[in-house]
């Protein structure tokens, strides 16, 4: 057993670990609990409106796809950081977090089931895949390659850089650059008013919300450990020469114009590009700026648009 006879009692109450548990287990949601009847009609009444519908529904089920084989990939891999941390109150707020990937698994899951194949199914398309490889692009496949192989070289070698190497791949590039530059196109294209050439989509909007929520203390965590890392003696170029090899993938992820299903409606690849920018700077200052405090995990969430105060 591995029992820190050091401490009076168990777990540290006042440890960013055990407060974002908590902060876990007093916000849980449940995927099942959103109403997605509202979607199932409107992705219907839309798709009879346009040309080309099912040409045209690519795009938005490309994003379905690739948040859920993303939320997979992260449930998956995430594993190896729990076993390599020596901190029980560390090893708590990671198994909300494997939960919580698990359930945002789930929510894309459903939502596939539910009102995808119900457009499909009204319209007379053939049923689709989430799994299809069409959705999947190779920048995709090598950053969720190159996150598992850093994650898992934590069994070998827990080292500071080996820790702060799998913290830049796993919370602050896929969660707090890419997966908030994917919030933020998801979220601005199916909302009641931003982009009135799509469908709004109540449910997805809701989903992404409560995910966001998660993942701000995802993000935030992984910041305060890199902001530790450094603070410790791990050189802060470390961090800059990780993010910056994996960051190209990133954009050719979130907005490559050249892939086959993008399509001209909802935010444009040069606007969320700028969004993923401008998410890997501030990340950055906040790592490496001793003067400067990990945000709250509202903050850490926010989608206001580029170049927005």
């Amino acid at each position: 057993m591995n029992i820190d006879n050091t401490r009076h009692l168990q777990l540290d109450r006042e440890s960013r670990g055990t407060r974002y548990y908590r902060n876990a287990v007093e916000r849980h949601w449940d995927p099942f609990d959103i109403d997605l009847e509202a979607d199932k009609a409107a992705l219907v009444d839309h798709l009879q409106t346009v040309d080309e519908a099912e040409s045209h529904f690519d795009g938005m089920r490309m994003g379905v796809a690739r948040f859920g084989a993303g939320e997979q990939a992260v449930t998956e891999d995430l594993a190896p950081l729990a076993t390599a941390l020596d901190d029980i109150d560390d090893q708590m707020f990671v198994t909300t977090q494997i939960y919580e990937e698990a359930k945002h698994t789930d929510h894309f899951d459903r939502y596939w089931r539910e009102v995808i194949h119900h457009a499909e199914d009204e319209l007379g398309f053939e049923r689709s895949s989430p799994t299809d490889d069409k959705w999947f692009n190779d920048a995709y496949d090598e950053l969720f390659e190159r996150n598992e192989d850093a994650m898992n070289r934590l069994l070998d070698d827990p080292s500071p850089e080996t820790f702060a190497k799998a913290y830049c791949h796993y919370h602050l590039v896929i969660e707090g650059i890419l997966a908030q530059t994917g919030y933020y196109g998801m979220q601005q294209s199916y909302s009641e008013s931003d982009h009135p050439e799509l469908p709004h989509l109540p449910g997805l909007y809701e989903g992404f919300t409560l995910i966001r929520q998660d993942e701000g203390r995802h993000v935030g965590f992984g910041m305060a450990k890199l902001k530790e890392l450094v603070e410790e003696g791990v050189d802060p170029q470390l961090l800059d020469d990780t993010v910056n090899e994996i960051l190209p993938y990133v954009n050719k992820i979130a907005a490559n114009p050249e892939d086959e299903y993008v399509e001209d409606v909802g935010p444009s690849p040069t606007e969320l590009q700028a969004f993923a920018t401008d998410k890997h700077v501030e990340r950055m200052e906040q790592i490496k700026d001793a003067a400067e405090d990990i945000p709250d995990l509202e903050s850490l969430t926010e989608l206001q648009g580029v170049g927005d105060d």
